[in-house]
Order: C-alpha cells, then sequence, then structure tokens
C-alpha cells in the first residue's frame, strides 16, 4: 500500500504592501534557473479549431472553481482554476485506461484535441505575456500582464517516460529540470523557480520533495492590471460589511461611477469590472448576506447572462482585500471522484511505471486596491512509486461576495474566489 500523500506547507508571505495574483499564461516557461533546463519548443495551435473541446475546458474549469472555492465556506478564498486546470491536464497526458476515463468523467475533460485545446485558448492570451518582475505593484500597468510558466522536475538518472515529456513540451511549454530529490538543496531549487515565475509574490512551492519523490510537476500564474477607471483613493473610507453570521464590521470601502455590464438573474446581480485591456473582474452578489456557494454550472449561467447585458451606469463600492489561501487539492478534488487517480494503483504507466500521485496543492494570493489587481499562484502535483512508498443602478459589495478574473475573448475564468470578510 501507498503511504497517504503529503499535504501542503504554508508558503511564505510576500512582503507587506506587495500584491499578488494568480493567472495563467499562454507562453512557454520562463528563464531556467540553470543550464540543465531541456529546451522548450511549444506548438502553435490557433483558436476555434477544436470548438467543442475548447467549451468542454472551460466547463471544468469552472466544475474546479466552485469545488475550491467551496472548500472552506467560512473563510476568504482565492483560487485559480485555470492553474489547477493547467496542472491536472499535464497529469492527464501520462494517464492510461481506467484511471484517463475517470479523470476525463470527473473533471469533465474533452474526449479529444485536450492539450491542442487547451493550447489554443491559452495561445490567445499571449500578448499578454511580460516578466513580472518589471512590474511596479504599486502602479499596476494599464495594459494587463499574463504570465504563465510550467515546469516538470525529474530524476538525474532519467526513467521518466519520454513521449509524456515531449507532449508536456510540445503542447504545455513545459521546461524539464533533471534533480536530485534526495539533496535538500532541490526544495530550494524549486522554490526559486516559483519565485523567479510569480515575481516574487510566493516564495516557497506548496509542497516538500524528497528521496522518494520521482517527479514535481509545477504551473505558475501572475497577473497585474489597472482598473479601465481607477478609484480615488481620497473616496475610500470606512463602511459597514455584513458578515454571513449576521454581524458587521467596518471596512475600507472603494467608490466610484462606472459604465459596466449590469445583470440579475435568481439570487443574485452582478457587474464586469473591466481592466485597461481584455480583462474584467466579474463580481457576483447573492441576495442574502451569506457566503456564496454557486456550482459550475451555476457560474457558466451567470457567465452567460452577464456575457449579453447592456452596459449601464452604476454607482459602486467595493471593500480592498489582500487574500491567500493554500488548497490541498487532492482532499479538495477527491469529492469530484477521483479514487483510483488520487488511490495507490492508478494508470500513470505513460510517467513511470508503478506511479501513484503523492501530494497535490495550490496557493493562490490577491490585492485588490484603488489602481488595480496583482495575483499569483502555483499548483503543484507530486508522483513517487509505489515501491518507494509514496446612479439610476447602485451595487455595494458590503457583504459575502464572488469574483472572478476573466479573458474577454476566451471567456476563461482565470482566477475565482470569494470575499467572506475583507479584512
Amino acid at each position: 500500500m501507498a503511504e497517504p500523500h503529503s499535504g501542503p506547507r504554508r508558503p511564505a508571505r510576500p512582503a507587506a504592501g506587495a500584491a499578488a495574483l494568480l493567472l495563467l499564461t499562454a507562453c512557454g516557461s520562463g528563464p531556467p534557473i540553470g543550464e540543465d533546463a531541456a529546451p522548450v519548443e511549444r506548438a502553435a495551435v490557433e483558436q476555434g479549431l477544436y470548438p467543442d473541446a475548447e467549451e468542454a475546458l472551460l466547463r471544468s474549469s469552472f466544475r474546479l472553481g466552485s469545488v475550491m472555492t467551496a472548500a472552506d465556506p467560512a473563510r476568504n478564498t482565492v483560487t485559480s482554476p485555470l492553474s489547477a486546470l493547467y496542472a491536472l491536464a499535464m497529469l492527464r497526458v501520462g494517464a492510461g485506461t481506467t484511471t484517463a476515463e475517470e479523470m476525463d468523467v470527473a473533471l469533465a475533460l474533452p474526449a479529444e484535441h485536450r492539450d491542442e485545446a487547451l493550447n489554443a485558448l491559452l495561445r490567445s492570451v499571449g500578448r499578454f505575456d511580460g516578466n513580472p518582475a518589471d512590474v511596479d505593484e504599486e502602479d499596476p500597468p494599464r495594459e494587463p500582464l499574463l504570465h504563465l510558466a510550467n515546469a516538470v522536475f525529474v530524476p538525474e538518472g532519467g526513467g521518466i517516460g519520454e513521449e509524456f515529456l515531449d507532449t508536456l513540451a510540445r503542447q504545455y511549454g513545459a521546461g524539464v529540470f533533471p534533480v536530485d530529490f534526495a539533496d535538500p538543496v532541490t526544495n530550494s531549487r524549486i522554490d526559486e523557480w516559483v519565485s523567479l515565475e510569480t515575481g516574487g509574490r510566493i516564495e516557497e512551492a506548496p509542497l516538500d520533495v524528497d528521496a522518494q519523490t520521482m517527479l514535481s510537476l509545477l504551473n505558475t500564474v501572475y497577473f497585474a492590471a489597472a482598473w479601465d477607471v481607477p478609484f480615488a483613493a481620497e473616496d475610500t473610507m470606512d463602511r459597514a460589511f455584513t458578515l454571513s453570521d449576521g454581524g458587521a464590521v467596518d471596512v475600507p470601502m472603494m467608490r466610484k461611477t462606472d459604465t459596466v455590464r449590469y445583470a440579475e438573474g435568481a439570487g443574485w446581480t452582478g457587474i464586469d469590472l473591466p481592466y485597461g485591456e481584455g480583462f474584467f473582474m466579474r463580481l457576483v452578489l447573492p441576495t442574502e448576506a451569506v457566503t456564496p456557494a454557486w456550482s459550475g454550472d451555476d457560474f457558466m449561467d451567470i457567465a452567460r447572462t452577464l456575457d449579453g447585458a447592456e452596459e449601464q451606469y452604476v454607482a459602486l463600492e467595493l471593500p480592498t482585500w489582500d487574500h491567500e489561501c493554500t488548497l490541498d487539492l487532492l482532499d479538495v478534488l477527491g469529492s469530484l471522484g477521483l479514487d483510483e487517480t488520487f488511490g495507490p494503483t492508478p494508470d500513470f504507466e505513460a510517467i513511470l511505471p508503478d506511479a501513484f500521485v503523492s501530494g497535490g496543492a495550490q496557493t493562490a494570493n490577491i490585492t485588490v486596491a484603488e489602481k488595480g489587481t496583482i495575483a499569483a499562484a502555483v499548483t503543484q502535483i507530486g508522483v513517487r512509486m509505489t515501491s518507494a512508498l509514496p446612479p439610476a443602478l447602485s451595487i455595494s459589495f458590503d457583504r459575502p461576495f464572488s469574483y472572478q478574473i476573466v479573458h474577454e475573448e476566451t471567456g476563461l475564468p482565470v482566477f475565482l474566489g470569494t470575499v467572506a470578510d475583507p479584512r
């Protein structure tokens, strides 16, 4: 029997005043840590060639986001459904037989052209790629920056399936880093890569590796963008925010009037608040002061309604918030029915014989303020071997609400979270 998977470690918080938001981009991995990183050449796939697969991936991302944000209804959450989808899709490349079938059903993955469609969707936002280190986080850029990087850390002696690694390089732009997992320095090397690709927003990977580790698969996302119309700092003032238990707390509340897409549905009111170009924050306020708990289908319905909504002039109140969240993905996603995938005897023969998933975690953080938004995230999956034991209108977000950061062209929910208490 395989040993229980290892849970996530708590990452170090970035320096005070720094803002971080996890996002996903369509470029290859960033600068390598050392010269031993394998060269990466990513295939170019045009969006629209596989529309059914693209629609399935959109639905899958909302399914993942709804499960992750519902993991602990009593607390604030910030997640990156796209980062989780990207990491799980890379793991799916190595799955076979009943494990592959289970992943496709549980995650609602497309039956065909999964890798190509995900490549195409992310390629469509490739023009927003950039270096997180160049961002002035006190003054987010007018043109959004969206940076994605993928890495696969593998044993120095080889043994990982070549076809598996080749697909990750061609479709996911994943760099390959040979390491000695028994060397304690390897954890520092992985942390260095994570920090590099998130501009220092996340300083540690959520999982540790050790001598039993055979593969560590990572995805990072970084996002920075200014509001299309910023909030004036002098208009921010303390206002009451009603908690789900009926109590109230005073929090800094930003205020402005803006022309935005506005819609109402069964039990909710929502707006799409634009960034400078190509992205927006979707804010959804339940009718009652309860922490939002929507399903993936609910999010799809809300998306369809707001996508078709008319723009209206709205007086808006929105709290500032600065949140961080670490999730044990094996626990959270187990409810989807991934029993074999996360069990002791899955079929990941394409990765290496007798492989099993020993751990999975995501860390994400976000800062929302008057000038814009900064966010970052990292998703990590560890693999071991069984043999190694592995004014006309107004809206005030003054009670629990949900939010998404959405790419306009594809509709993909890059980030999705809830604000139960903005403090």
